[in-house]
């Protein structure tokens, strides 16, 4: 067994080299859908007036101005909730877990 971050993993699964994946999945997996999905609302509508800085930022994406770094680092920050809840939808929609037993 391999020990890591608190997680058990057969030898095979690190010798093939998707230990990382397995441990950040699981870690995923643990988040709360409740959680989650307040936090992909909460960053991806922030601020709300005059428009969310996701929306904007992908328009600038669309426009082909996005190129400050200062942009494009917040094009990241606001949209890192919102593609983490799509994964976890994804991952749980592949599984057949319902959204009450997300853990």
């Amino acid at each position: 067994m391999v020990y890591g971050f608190g997680f058990n993993y057969a030898r095979d699964s690190y010798t093939t080299g998707h230990a990382g994946r397995e441990i950040v999945m699981h870690w995923l997996d643990k988040i709360p859908l409740t959680a989650l999905v307040i936090a992909a609302l909460a960053l991806g509508l922030a601020p709300l007036t005059p428009e969310p800085h996701l929306w904007e930022k992908l328009k600038m994406l669309a426009n082909g101005t996005l190129s400050r770094p200062i942009d494009i680092f917040d094009l990241i920050m606001h949209a890192s909730m919102p593609l983490l809840l799509a994964v976890k939808l994804i991952r749980m929609a592949r599984s057949g877990k319902k959204p009450g037993h997300s853990a």
